[in-house]
């Protein structure tokens, strides 16, 4: 009888990850193939080997990574799973890079249902094929109970920019504008929000995307006009805009009532005493332009379905404390430093 003969199938209903399915036998060679390969089928992964080889265009390479531990693992808009791959998509594409290919870890607390495995997994392989990239590499770890928080995901991703285009977040000058792609702080409300089991009459979602198409047509309307690009992740808009003032030795001046904000987003942030412009975002980006090419490159993102709600919030200032500045449009000011991790506000 043959060796396949033995193998049980996954109980993907109501079946659970066993420390076996971690060992490098053939219970792990099963999670792999009855489940991974299922929800990530391509040509590199059925060659079953222990690293992928691909061909390289034209251009400079760019290389990402990231881990995911985010909590809860589901969330309004997406799970765990799709924002590893957007989040990783998306850090590629901020250098106007084309992304290309993925690889995918997992670490899996015994005991995890396959169930919800399954569906992360299928997650993030829709994700990946819409956004025309392939996981084409990975591995899977199980840890005993209690040493894991249900499932770790770490992703590295790689893709391709083109000769002539250098984004740096060093590269900034004075008279620059501040351009968000769309409304700011969806992403980190829902997530705290599903923490609170708070609800609210209008649901909030996360905002979880892949931004590189978007990018393509900015970069096609500002070519090298666009300064800097990034996806304001952890510590928002403020931390993102405060690592460019110091890296650029520059400040920034922004304009409250042009930074868009969803009324359901600043309820929960005034509820929870926040400020939008401190939340995570995982499918916005922010984009330092050339003056003279603003107008264009804020066309081209308004045209596009992830920038219609896109907005010209600010400029670049001389100023050597570094500071970002907020006019409150009532006469004042607001001055937010982010330094060494630290959020410092200033009123002024």
């Amino acid at each position: 009888m043959s060796v396949k003969g033995h193998q049980r199938k996954l109980d993907l209903e109501n079946g659970r990850v066993d420390l076996s399915h971690g060992s490098g036998g053939r219970a792990m060679a099963q999670l792999i193939s009855g489940l991974f390969h299922q929800a990530f089928g391509n040509e590199w992964l059925a060659r079953c080997n222990d690293q992928s080889a691909f061909e390289v265009a034209a251009g400079r390479m760019v290389m990402t990574t990231d881990g995911y531990v985010v909590s809860p693992l589901f969330f309004p808009g997406g799970n765990i799973g799709s924002l590893a791959v957007h989040g990783t998509i998306n850090d590629v594409a901020m250098s106007g890079a084309r992304p290309l290919y993925l690889s995918a870890s997992f670490i899996i607390e015994e005991g995890f249902p396959f169930s919800d495995l399954k569906v992360i997994a299928d997650s993030m392989g829709s994700a990946a094929r819409s956004a025309g990239v392939h996981i084409i590499t990975g591995d899977t770890k199980v840890v005993e109970r209690g040493k894991a928080d249900g499932l770790f995901i770490s992703t590295t991703g790689i893709g391709i920019v083109a000769d002539g285009l250098d984004l740096s977040a060093d590269k900034a000058r004075v008279g620059d504008r501040v351009l968000v792609s769309d409304s700011l702080g969806d992403h980190g409300v829902t997530i705290m929000s599903k923490r609170q089991n708070l609800a609210f009459q209008t649901e909030v979602g996360s905002d979880s995307a892949a931004l590189h198409n978007l990018v393509a047509v900015m970069v096609a309307a500002g070519g090298s006009g666009i300064r800097v690009m990034r996806d304001p992740t952890r510590g928002g808009l403020a931390a993102t805009l405060n690592e460019i003032a110091h890296q650029s030795e520059l400040g920034f001046r922004l304009h409250e009532a042009s930074i868009p904000v969803k009324p359901a987003v600043a309820a929960t942030c005034e509820l929870l005493g926040l400020d939008p412009i401190h939340v995570a975002n995982e499918g916005k980006l922010v984009a330092i332009v050339a003056p003279d090419l603003a107008d264009a490159v804020l066309a081209a993102m308004k045209a596009h379905p992830l920038g219609s709600d896109a907005a010209d919030i600010g400029e670049a200032v001389a100023d050597n404390r570094k500071f970002v500045q907020m006019a409150t449009g009532f006469g004042g000011r607001r001055i937010v430093d982010w330094l060494w991790g630290e959020q410092l506000p200033r009123i002024c």
